[in-house]
């Protein structure tokens, strides 16, 4: 069973150590749901790196957790919420599973939030933005996998952070309930050609994805950095950090 973020929380603060004296800044997690945004939520808080970390929630949360705290988002535009402090911020599409009582208190961004939200996160200060963008398997294009994929992409560029680290991985399609018996054969014949998609399209496991945007915020030089599904499955097989490091052009 996937973690539950607020028991990621929990966690982090039981097993936290001493801030190191290299710990700088905040981190601001937007989208700590899902098994993805738990799995980043998880990692990052226990990493240390930062000295204090923040998700987005509607609603408090359970308070005294040492480093990691709850950021109020109004139930207004994001254009109108207050300003906070941040350096380093995450964006995660990956929407909360309602089995986990606890994800329906967290903010859950919706693509369509993107440019409103990455206006406000470098309006705070965020000088680092890495955006996590879910594609269903075999789905994106072959032209927009390297580079920036709409409009609303260019637009968060655009706001002046000194590094964006967007992270294409892909997904299973969700499953849909179908009635009608010439939608299920219609869904049977897609289901076929599924197994046609090649490997490096294959959905990866949330920590791996969470593990190659940790290294990616540790080692990413200024700039807009784009990694392909195929090259979070290729991280995932094996050396994440020596595929990161050729990705992202920094030195060994």
């Amino acid at each position: 069973m996937a973690p539950d973020p607020l028991h990621a929380l929990q966690a982090a603060n039981r097993a936290a150590l001493p801030v190191a004296s290299a710990a700088f800044g905040t981190l601001l997690i937007a989208g700590a749901t899902g098994a993805l945004g738990a799995e980043l939520l998880r990692r990052l808080a226990g990493s240390h790196r930062h000295a204090h970390t923040r998700v987005l929630a509607r609603e408090p949360i359970r308070d005294g957790v040492r480093g990691v705290e709850a950021c109020l988002s109004p139930a207004r535009p994001i254009a109108q919420w207050p300003l906070t402090s941040a350096h380093t911020a995450i964006i995660a599409f990956d929407p909360p599973r309602l089995y986990h009582d606890r994800e329906r208190a967290l903010w859950v961004p919706e693509p369509s939030d993107l440019p409103e939200l990455a206006r406000w996160l470098r309006a705070c200060g965020v000088q680092t933005l890495a955006i996590v963008q879910p594609h269903d398997q075999g789905r994106l294009p072959e032209a927009l996998k390297r580079g920036l994929a709409s409009l609303d992409e260019q637009a968060v560029v655009a706001n002046g952070f000194e590094r964006v680290i967007l992270v294409r991985s892909a997904r299973k399609p969700a499953d849909a309930k179908l009635v009608n018996p010439f939608e299920r054969v219609a869904a049977w014949m897609l289901s076929i050609v599924r197994f046609m998609v090649p490997s490096s399209e294959q959905p990866v496991r949330a920590s791996k994805v969470a593990e190659l945007v940790d290294i990616a915020l540790r080692i990413a030089p200024p700039g807009v950095h784009v990694a392909a599904p195929e090259l979070v499955w290729r991280a995932s097989q094996g050396d994440m950090e020596g595929e990161a490091r050729r990705w992202l052009g920094a030195p060994a």
